[in-house]
């Protein structure tokens, strides 16, 4: 105990220990940044208080103080003075600058045009009998390099800034997440994330339940099946009115089948960029099969799998079609001896393409129903489970009192009663409070 004191004392005494440094996108601002200001403050005071205008240049050209000018990329004169002449009271200030530097030139001058500079060079030097050098140069600079390349960089370092947050990564982390747009979004729940919800959760849908609990028997018992000659369905879909069960269903389908459930929805795959969406639909069906047996739910399909050529505005293919004709490819291709199996929900079966209902893809279509008075009466007693109910509540009266309610409908009644009760200070839930619940859905 002593010894992991000292370790935890000698950790928090350690300064280095204190800073946790992490990469993240906004270091590199920072950085052009600060070269930016760098360069403004440094370089172009320096540049600013050592500038000729033409009379100045003229001045001390006449004068004979310059050695040597230096015309760098054609455009601009560097003029080196005479050790003599740098006592002059002209150059005085400019030598007792902070900025200057013996080995480099004292002066910059723009002159123009070359041409034109040149040959005035060459009139004054026969004219005052001067004796300085010249010699031209082409020079680049890394900081100049770095200045013509600087709004590159910037808008390749904006456009991983966005691709990152597009792709969850966030402003730091690794930069491995940066092309992670195409990979599938799909939630994976296997041996290591247990799904608690059961076929015995899902009150009522009895036909339902019979279709795609014998699903989850071919995923468990494929021998039983295809030592008839059967194969397995391709996929199932559920379809029916909102609020009836159907991804509940789905969840009651993750929990029995003890094999890799992906579920996603049908948006997912929906991006703004070309191809993500096809993409997308590849990764998920390679996760699949390589998890096999396995089962894909994609909820709300209708988003990607509306009928292709209906209000096409623009004339072309776009990126929901593409999405739609590679899902159908994936579906199309599986072998018999890849146990995966697609189910879907709707509430928009009349929009879906026709290629995607066909035999061979969506090998079963279940309608999932408004439940009857029985199954509503089911459906009361899952979800007053966790209510504290007076002795004069009446399930059964009450499955009577709400025909055409969905699940979806009865949870919310159930739960709408408990707040009415509460807001009325009761310590139970009565048979009245339900009533008031149902009046005020209803009404």
């Amino acid at each position: 105990m002593k010894k992991e004191n000292t370790d935890n004392k000698d950790k928090n005494n350690n300064p280095l220990k204190q800073f946790n440094f992490k990469f993240n996108f906004y270091w590199i601002y920072g950085i052009i940044f600060a070269l930016l200001i760098g360069y403004q403050l440094l370089g172009n005071s320096d540049i600013s208080s050592s500038k000729l205008t033409e009379n100045e240049f003229e001045s001390i050209l006449n004068n004979n103080d310059i050695e040597k000018i230096v015309i760098v990329n054609s455009d601009i004169a560097q003029l080196y003075i005479k050790p003599e002449a740098l006592d002059r009271d002209v150059h005085k200030t400019r030598k007792n600058s902070s900025f200057f530097n013996p080995a480099s030139p004292m002066y910059v001058y723009d002159f123009g045009d070359l041409q034109n500079f040149e040959s005035e060079l060459k009139k004054s030097k026969a004219e005052f009998s001067l004796d300085f050098d010249k010699d031209n140069v082409t020079r680049t600079s890394f900081l100049d390099s770095f200045l013509v390349w600087l709004p590159f960089i910037f808008i390749i370092a904006l456009w991983v800034f966005f691709m990152r947050r597009m792709s969850g990564g966030g402003g730091g982390g690794a930069g491995g997440q940066i092309f992670n747009i195409g990979k599938s979004k799909a939630k994976i729940f296997d041996q290591n994330t247990k799904v608690k919800t059961s076929f015995k959760d899902v009150a009522g849908l009895e036909g339902a339940k019979e279709e795609v609990q014998e699903i989850v028997d071919f995923l468990k018992n494929p021998d039983k099946y295809t030592a008839l000659g059967g194969k397995i369905p391709k996929g199932a879909i559920l379809v029916g009115p909102p609020g009836t069960g159907k991804t509940l269903l789905a969840k009651a389908v993750a929990g029995e089948a003890e094999v890799p459930f992906f579920s996603l929805s049908g948006s997912d795959f929906v991006e703004m960029f070309v191809g993500v969406g096809a993409s997308r639909v590849r990764d998920l069906f390679k996760q699949a099969a390589q998890k096999s047996p396995s089962i894909i739910f994609i909820d709300e399909i209708d988003a990607i799998g509306r009928s292709r050529g209906r209000n096409n505005i623009t004339g072309g293919n776009d990126e929901r079609e593409n999405t739609l004709n590679q899902l159908l490819t994936e579906m199309d291709g599986f072998g018999t001896d890849v146990n995966v199996i697609v189910i879907a929900a709707t509430n928009r079966a009349d929009v879906l393409d026709k290629a995607l209902m066909r035999a061979g893809r969506f090998d079963r279509q279940i309608y999932v129903d408004l439940p009857d008075r029985n199954e509503r009466k089911a459906i009361f007693e899952v979800h007053i489970k966790p209510l504290k109910l007076a002795k004069d509540v009446d399930i059964d009266f009450l499955s009577k009192q709400t025909p055409g309610f969905s699940g979806a409908d009865i949870a919310n009644v159930c739960n709408e009663a408990a707040l009415v009760a509460a807001r009325t200070s009761k310590k139970s839930v009565h048979h009245v409070d339900f009533l008031a619940a149902v009046d005020r859905i209803v009404g």
